[in-house]
């Protein structure tokens, strides 16, 4: 099989997509030949069955410029593939889908996202199938929507044996934005204090442009109720420092709501890191005791609390191994595109 894949970028060195050459790399096991077009290419290295074409971000180029060259490059190479494979974006559905289907090639879209439009209705349309990994997705109510495993490198995201965890330490990992309810997960560590909680919290993550007042707004709640000592902000990091933090700390904390399976919760299962979360999609793998049930400082500071005290040393690796691996979730998708 030759496949097209099409996302935002590939870039080990990206904070947010850095995993997504390692998902490139497990595809071209199972293909003749893989071609990507991104929206932004950085550094990578990639098998010899791979080409992968940038719509120009990283060179400035308007937008008018990335739909002419994405029209291009899926009509240049329209030999080259036989299924296109759409990753979280749907706008690329909604630009290639007819021509795709014209030219009697399959289309795949990997959408996630808990809330959906009309748009969204339209390239559910022209899609051949859909993959999600969380039940309260959007797509995950159409027929042809089949349910997916998160993906993760279960042989790069392992427990650190000469890294030991550092007592009371809590990791903060991802986007600084206000879906990640931040400032409460703040305000229940300046609870924790008050009680006399020993801890030391890292914040790894960088804000998008429209959300910088509100990172400037986390960064000044931490100084007000003097946690500096406590808190630590690293900004963006990549795959390899990720990793590190995960061995490095005992407790993973992630306050997204339910909508999506945010996959840097199961690199910190698969690293030996207790998670504590927001997501009710996560109460049959973790619990009602290591799931917020409801976003309350007083429920946030209780669990922490009872967390550290007693040592939770329950292993989900396993789980994550068995159920939600990068190789797994290759093999599914190109059994599924084949």
């Amino acid at each position: 099989m030759k496949l097209l894949i099409v996302t935002q970028a590939v870039d080990t060195e990206d904070p947010i997509l850095g995993f997504f050459v390692r998902w490139v790399e497990e595809f071209a096991k199972h293909c003749e030949k893989v071609t990507v077009i991104c929206l932004r290419e950085g550094k990578y290295t990639l098998p010899v069955n791979v080409s992968v074409y940038s719509l120009g971000k990283e060179k400035g180029v308007s937008r008018i410029k990335y739909i002419f060259n994405f029209y291009r490059y899926i009509w240049q190479f329209r030999h080259d593939y036989d299924v296109a494979f759409v990753h979280m974006n749907q706008e690329y559905v909604l630009l290639g889908g007819l021509f795709w289907h014209l030219w009697g090639k399959k289309v795949m879209l990997w959408r996630n996202h808990a809330k959906g439009d009309l748009f969204t209705q339209i390239a559910v349309l022209l899609s051949n199938k859909i993959f999600y990994t969380s039940s309260q997705s959007f797509t995950a109510r159409f027929k042809k929507a089949l349910h997916m495993p998160v993906g993760i490198d279960t042989d790069f995201f392992t427990p650190g044996p000469l890294v030991p965890k550092k007592p009371n330490s809590i990791l903060f990992l991802g986007r600084i934005a206000p879906v990640k309810n931040i400032d409460t997960f703040i305000e229940a560590l300046c609870e924790l204090k008050k009680l006399g909680v020993e801890f030391s919290v890292t914040i790894a993550g960088v804000a998008l442009p429209k959300d910088a007042e509100y990172e400037k707004t986390i960064r000044n709640n931490v100084s007000a109720h003097g946690l500096d000592k406590n808190v630590r902000f690293m900004g963006p990091v990549t795959q390899e420092q990720a990793r590190a933090l995960y061995q490095e700390h005992a407790l993973y904390v992630n306050l997204t709501p339910s909508g999506s399976m945010d996959k840097t919760i199961f690199e910190a299962m698969a690293c030996g890191t207790t998670p504590l979360v927001f997501n009710h999609d996560f109460i049959p793998i973790l619990g009602e005791d290591l799931t917020i049930l409801k976003l309350d400082v007083s429920e946030i500071v209780k669990k922490i609390q009872c967390i550290l005290i007693h040592k939770n040393n329950r292993n989900f690796r396993n789980f994550v191994t068995e159920n939600h691996s990068i190789k797994m979730l290759a093999e599914k998708i190109v059994a599924v595109c084949q």
